[in-house]
């Protein structure tokens, strides 16, 4: 099998390098192409980022000598691809127009950013969760009058430490939820060495980030009606959004009521037997088991269990009753695989493999 033609727009920065790392010797993909700035543009990949790779891996060989694309040459980056990962660093408008000229040349764009994600006819997928909102891409084909390009779009990193733990739980109806996520400095595209700031430091505010927060998990919860996706009512979710001194890996604190209240059996239960269709397809970014559960009471931690299972996965832990909620449980995630970059691949290895992304 011949591996598809990947290029990465905004390859420079830290999401694109994160790209870049894990598309490393993918049995599907390749990256071909790789677009920045009209600043890094005509430099070899190695030259544009110089000192600033900030990957624990070594920058892979097979990109090194890769010419750098302006990422505004739309139709020059489009005609060496057959889709594109999007990690742009520019304006929510910019976003937006970038995105949807890429998809007008029948790019497929599968997009980290947050610009589309309102979009009502664009999916914001978590693969496990709801790939029943692809249905959406035949109408956003109509409108951008395109035959095989669309865009489709992750959701926000810290959402993914507690919105499958609630999804996994839909049965039982979740209607009130409280969430204080502690989140890692690399969700802001940095580390230690770029932010001295924040060590020994906690951050009470994230720019925008409560919003997000409360209002995209009932996207994920949402249906497909008339070629658009309605969020759902439900359930109601308030949150607070803190930045830790932690590296990598995004952790939850969660508080939550249910119309129907199951026992701690089995919410356990659903938890651990829960999968999608990344599971079902074997995908070769999926993990085995989405949500791990952990009996000890001191995890998940960020430092033991982020990278489960190459960090696709979710852990839980801390699952009791409440004196004012029904339960309350901690959840993790490691952002920038399962809720950035990794989350994006595994995206277009689904599809991929339900015929959406092809050779062109």
């Amino acid at each position: 099998m011949s591996k598809l033609k990947v290029g990465i727009l905004g390859g420079t920065g830290m999401v694109g390098q994160r790209f870049v790392a894990l598309l490393d010797e993918h049995p599907w993909f390749e990256v071909t192409v790789i677009a920045a700035s009209p600043r890094s543009a005509g430099k070899t990949y190695a030259e544009a980022v110089g000192d600033r790779w900030k990957m624990s891996t070594p920058m892979p060989e097979a990109v090194k000598n890769i010419i750098v694309m302006n990422v505004n040459e739309v139709e020059a980056v489009s005609k060496n691809v057959d889709f594109v990962f999007s990690a742009v660093d520019m304006t929510k408008d910019e976003i937006k127009a970038i995105e949807e000229a890429y998809a007008k040349t029948d790019t497929p764009v599968v997009s980290n950013n947050s610009a589309h994600r309102w979009t009502p006819d664009v999916p914001m997928l978590v693969p496990e969760l709801n790939s029943e909102h692809l249905e959406v891409i035949e109408a956003q084909k109509k409108r951008l009058g395109t035959k095989k390009g669309f865009i489709i779009v992750k959701p926000n990193c810290s959402i993914q430490s507690y919105t499958p733990a609630l999804y996994a739980l839909k049965e039982f109806g979740p209607k009130l939820v409280v969430a204080t996520t502690y989140q890692a400095i690399s969700g802001a595209g940095k580390n230690f060495q770029d932010w001295p700031e924040m060590l020994d430091n906690v951050i009470p505010y994230i720019g925008g980030e409560e919003e997000k927060s409360e209002l995209e998990p009932l996207r994920i919860f949402g249906t497909v009606k008339d070629g658009k996706i309605v969020k759902a009512e439900g359930p109601l979710i308030t949150t607070q959004c803190i930045r830790v001194p932690v590296t990598d890996g995004h952790t939850a604190a969660v508080f939550v009521s249910f119309e129907k209240k199951p026992d701690k059996e089995e919410i356990i239960k659903a938890w651990t037997e829960f999968k999608g269709l990344p599971q079902e397809l074997k995908l070769p970014s999926a993990p085995k088991q989405f949500i791990h559960y952990l009996e000890e009471d001191n995890r998940p931690q960020t430092k033991l269990d982020r990278d489960t299972e190459n960090g696709m996965s979710i852990s839980i832990g801390r699952l009791r009753e409440d004196t004012v909620y029904d339960y309350k449980f901690v959840g993790l995630s490691h952002n920038t695989l399962r809720g950035a970059a990794g989350g994006a691949v595994l995206t277009a290895e689904l599809l991929k493999a339900l015929g959406y992304i092809e050779d062109k």
